[in-house]
């Protein structure tokens, strides 16, 4: 009995082990480095099997997974291939490999692909075992414009006060965002990041009247470091040695004692003068004085860095370099801003030279102006330094009429152009000044409107005229008539 089971139970082993098992089927796909817009890829999907195939679908999944599109099918049955995809794009089919090609990649074609591979099972051609794997397309697009801006547009120059500024590096059409450095003269600056910002950045964001008091409490600390009179404009002489003078009574109070009592001191010294010290300024003044607050050391940078994502999947970055502004020193200095990003095989760079404006040059039209016209008085240009090739930033310019006001009845006019409208007789041999200035410094220039008689108006003078005497001629003798008439009635 026993080998009787025996039997059984090896005659059910060599039942079991000639039947046919089901198989096996294992996916995998080759990662792919970031790839530049218009590039050509190709998608890789291997697989390993003991079975016989029957289709290879390839998809490409839409809207964060929710929908998936079919790019590529290989069915077994027919033998045909079918793609969904451009005719452009071909594909090839190996042993144990497939590959879809996908030309001139575009932004809409960065996402996840999928590849799904089918065989039949062992046992029945009715079933079908699936396996798939997944790969990642990433489209990187290189920056398509770069541009460095001051951030604060046409800022007023302060002699007495020490001002902030700002460069601005805009960097659009890029993906993903790019490392954005900046150098200065060439060397690249070491910034502080923006949360250890100092507190004059901050007065930005406060009321007027707190800077001035911060502004005040400062003083006390730049006194020592007030520029030598061989640093001065000769213009500015008289009135910055009497500043010295004050100021230097002030250093010694404060020598003996805290910050709270140079503060008393100030003070003190202003109740004891309210009315400041005018300077004496000729009519046309080319302003070169280097403020009385300028620092020896070297500035603290300050950098913050903001991106935003467009529309089109890029990204816009602003990056903001901020120092406190020396125009002794950084008058003419070069600054630029370079862009580093995985789709470039080189930095992108702009860059700008820091400049003062120096003697505008004006320009008149018509030139020979009559009386009546329309007069425009333009800054066309100015006198540049070796190193600049343009006044940066863009200045700021307001016009006054020395001696008067304006035709319009204004005091100042402000703009790059003085438009004077049916300008009077009166008008001739006005003198029109122009300030031009920005945060590194300011200039006066003027000019003289001459004007010429007008022949046409002349002529309506005379037309005038002879019709005011004909009318008087005209009632003349009319009067005697109607004085007739009146006796007959």
């Amino acid at each position: 009995m026993t080998a009787l089971l025996s039997l059984c139970f090896l005659l059910l082993l060599l039942l079991l082990s000639a039947r046919p098992t089901a198989g096996y089927l294992t996916v995998s796909t080759e990662p792919l480095p970031p790839v530049v817009i218009g590039d050509t890829v190709t998608l890789k999907c291997n697989f390993q099997t003991d079975g016989k195939l029957r289709e290879i679908v390839w998809f490409q999944v839409m809207e964060g997974g929710g929908a998936k599109q079919k790019i590529f099918t290989y069915d077994a049955i027919y033998n045909t291939s079918h793609s969904h995809m451009e005719d452009s794009r071909r594909e090839e089919d190996l042993v144990y490999q497939s590959t879809v090609r996908v030309p001139e990649v575009q932004m809409e074609d960065d996402g996840l692909y999928e590849c799904h591979v089918g065989i039949y099972d062992k046992t029945s051609r009715d079933k079908v075992f699936l396996a798939s794997g997944s790969i990642t397309l990433a489209v990187i697009v290189p920056p398509n414009s770069i541009s460095l801006v001051a951030a604060n547009a046409q800022a007023p120059f302060s002699r007495y006060e020490a001002q902030n500024f700002t460069l601005v590096c805009v960097v659009t059409g890029a993906k993903p965002a790019p490392v954005v450095h900046f150098k200065r003269d060439g060397e690249l600056i070491d910034v502080l990041p923006s949360s250890q910002n100092f507190s004059s950045v901050e007065v930005q964001n406060k009321k007027p009247s707190q800077e001035k008091k911060q502004g005040q409490r400062k003083m006390g600390n730049w006194i020592s470091e007030v520029p030598t009179s061989q640093d001065l404009d000769d213009t500015k002489l008289q009135k910055s040695m009497s500043l010295l003078k004050e100021e230097g009574k002030l250093a010694q109070l404060g020598q003996d004692g805290p910050d709270v009592g140079s503060e008393q001191a100030q003070e003190q010294g202003s109740e004891s003068s309210p009315e400041p010290t005018t300077e004496m300024i000729p009519e046309t003044v080319v302003s070169r004085e280097f403020p009385r607050w300028v620092q020896s050391s070297d500035p603290l940078y300050y950098f913050q860095h903001r991106q935003q994502p467009a529309v089109d999947g890029t990204m816009e970055v602003r990056a903001m370099l901020t120092w406190r502004l020396n125009p002794q020193l950084d008058n003419d200095a070069l600054f630029s801003c370079e862009v580093s990003h995985p789709a470039l095989s080189m930095p992108m760079q702009a860059e700008v030279t820091l400049a003062a404006p120096r003697g505008p040059k004006l320009s008149m039209s018509p030139s020979r102006a009559k009386v009546g016209d329309t007069v425009l008085i333009t800054v066309q240009d100015y006198q540049l330094g070796p190193s600049a090739s343009e006044v940066f930033p863009e200045p700021m310019f307001t016009w006054t009429m020395v001696g008067g006001r304006l035709l319009d009845g204004r005091e100042e006019h402000r703009g790059r152009q003085l438009v004077l409208d049916r300008v009077p007789a009166d008008l001739n041999g006005s003198m029109f000044r122009c300030m031009a200035q920005n945060p590194l410094g300011s200039t006066d220039t003027h000019t003289r409107l001459i004007l010429f008689e007008n022949p046409r108006m002349k002529k309506q003078l005379i037309a005038k005229d002879v019709g005011i005497r004909l009318c008087s001629l005209t009632l003349t003798s009319m009067l005697p008539l109607l004085c007739f008439v009146s006796e007959l009635t």
